[in-house]
């Protein structure tokens, strides 16, 4: 769906990328503020030139410096939702969502504006101005414009970025119903790894311009270079499972992970669907032998793959549960005092309410 390679030099900044996904969903590019994302997504959507260049979306050849074609911004069918919604003050939601639709004249109508309406729940505000909205609707409306002009790729440049923890929350369902409704191509710039957690299908890690590592996020989030952007507390591994057992009444699901079953609060998904989990380094306990007796709800046998130093007293010691990895932050003491070497036999411990966890449905085409 994308393959993507561009160089672009300027006085105290170099962006040198290379992207390649070739399955529908949200490619994520995550950092720190100015690692260059934006800078990435105005080249796709034409709105700067790089010095080199190679850009195709869905298929379709926006941008080849070596073979001298250039598809201008405008004809290049290309939705894009700005942190700020920039709506227009003077027309409706309705208005504001029609001139999205003008904009697609000459093309093929995949997206119309009843169900986009219906997608992004803006059957009541249809009539509202823009200052009627809160700035989570405003998004919705936003994005609602982007997609009745009927893109062949979607870009997203941090459109939570100004809302509040709330407002995030009330837009976020909403964006995983267009990756798990819609085929059409992402591409989401965000320096929040929760949002990356919620949403991402791949993940590019960016830094200084460069792609770090790139892959699917359970892999990425495995990746040392990680560290460095979310912090040591924030680091941990993310298990793509499948749910067995799901028990409303208290709150509780089972998610089948590699040969174990991890206990997780998560409510609204139903035997059988796809569940993102993450589980924090700082929150797992290693064991050599199987406990016993405690409120702990998940006891998982593992075998240690890999111990990686973290800082001068601690170690991340990587856990095989037959596939997934998980990691655990140690001291070297403890790691001393438990013998851990690779190939160790270790039970990881962690509480439910530990775990984060998401419904994730694998995009259209996928």
């Amino acid at each position: 769906m994308f393959k993507i390679r561009l160089a672009l030099k300027r006085e105290n900044f170099t962006l040198d990328v290379e992207i390649e996904q070739r399955a529908p969903g949200i490619v994520a590019l995550f950092g720190r503020s100015g690692c260059g994302k934006t800078t990435l997504i105005n080249a796709v959507a034409g709105l700067l030139r790089a010095d080199s260049s190679y850009i195709e979306v869905d298929g379709v050849v926006l941008e080849d410096s070596r073979a001298n074609v250039y598809v201008r911004s405008e004809n290049r069918r290309i939705g894009y939702v700005f942190q700020e919604a920039r709506l227009f003050p003077h027309l409706d939601v309705t208005g504001n969502l029609n001139y999205g639709f003008r904009r697609a004249r000459g093309v093929e109508v995949r997206l119309r504006f009843d169900s986009v309406v219906q997608l992004l729940g803006l059957e009541a505000l249809l009539r509202r101005r823009p200052h009627q909205l809160s700035g989570g609707e405003r998004q919705r409306v936003a994005l609602g414009r982007a997609l009745l002009a009927q893109p062949r790729v979607l870009l997203l440049d941090e459109p939570l970025a100004s809302l509040d923890a709330a407002r995030r929350e009330e837009v976020l369902p909403y964006l995983e119903r267009l990756r798990d409704e819609l085929a059409i191509p992402m591409i989401y710039v965000s320096h929040q790894f929760e949002e990356v957690l919620r949403l991402a299908t791949h993940v590019v890690l960016m830094s200084d311009g460069r792609a770090v590592t790139q892959g699917t996020l359970d892999a990425v989030s495995l990746h040392p270079a990680l560290r460095a952007i979310i912090g040591a507390d924030a680091v941990g591994a993310v298990l793509l499972g499948t749910v067995e057992l799901a028990d409303e009444s208290t709150g509780l699901a089972a998610v089948r992970v590699g040969d174990n079953v991890v206990n997780l609060s998560l409510r609204g998904v139903r035997p059988g669907a796809q569940v993102r989990i993450q589980l924090l380094a700082r929150d797992v306990i290693l064991a050599t032998v199987r406990p016993e007796g405690m409120s702990v709800r998940n006891v998982l046998k593992g075998i240690v793959s890999r111990i990686a130093a973290d800082d001068p007293d601690t170690d991340l010691v990587h856990v095989d549960l037959g596939g997934p990895v998980v990691l655990a932050r140690v001291t070297r003491a403890a790691s001393a005092a438990l013998a851990l070497r690779i190939g160790t036999t270790v039970w990881v411990l962690v509480k439910s309410v530990s775990i984060r966890g998401h419904a994730y449905v694998t995009a259209p085409g996928a």
